[in-house]
């Protein structure tokens, strides 16, 4: 019988992030299975312009594809896809992406929370939200919702982030994190995600 999003245990998977994670994405990326059954959507703190060197250094490094995403998008299982920079990142219930040039949230657009809530008003208990290092609060608020709506909350191990506040704060302040990983054991993870 053909798999569908009734019987999946995972839909989609978010990964937010700020300092330092770049390097990690670098790492896992190229280590993810091509044949994953759900997208991998990865919000990033960055400057506006250039965005097309990020994408291009990204697509490098997988075996996925890789793309920017574009207004009104349709969400395709398999594919890696990059926030824009200057947008904030939400998610239609028709599965398709939206952007909005509204204030910033945590100093930050795109924002991870508001992606990270937006996702999980969606894809409910078959969302997973992966925060990477970075140097201040995007995401935390983000979690506690996505905790809420029964999603799973990953967290990149503090002592392994270039900058662990980001993750060090998920850990002190969100309830009940599915897992803390480290580096070297996200790949393995993300690839075992359906099956967990």
């Amino acid at each position: 019988m053909e798999e569908n999003n009734v019987t999946k245990k995972c839909s989609a998977l978010f990964i937010g992030g700020s300092a330092g994670s770049l390097d990690v994405l670098l790492k896992v990326l190229p280590l993810l299975d091509p044949g994953i059954g759900f997208p991998v959507i990865i919000v990033l703190h960055r400057k506006p312009g250039a965005d097309y060197l990020l994408t291009s250094l990204l697509s490098s490094r997988s075996k996925l594809k890789v793309k920017e995403i574009d207004e009104k998008e349709n969400i395709d299982d398999g594919k890696i896809y990059l926030a824009p920079s200057d947008y904030h990142l939400l998610i239609e219930k028709n599965h398709t992406f939206s952007l909005d040039s509204s204030e910033k949230v945590n100093y930050s657009r795109p924002s991870i929370d508001v992606t990270f809530q937006s996702a999980s008003e969606v894809y409910k208990e078959k969302l997973v939200c992966f925060l990477l290092s970075g140097a201040n609060n995007d995401g935390i608020e983000g979690l506690k919702e996505v905790k809420k709506n029964g999603c799973k909350v990953i967290i990149q191990h503090p002592e392994s982030a270039a900058v662990s506040y980001m993750p060090a704060q998920a850990k002190l302040h969100v309830n009940n994190i599915d897992k803390i990983l480290k580096v070297e054991e996200m790949a393995d993870y993300i690839n075992q995600l359906e099956s967990l």
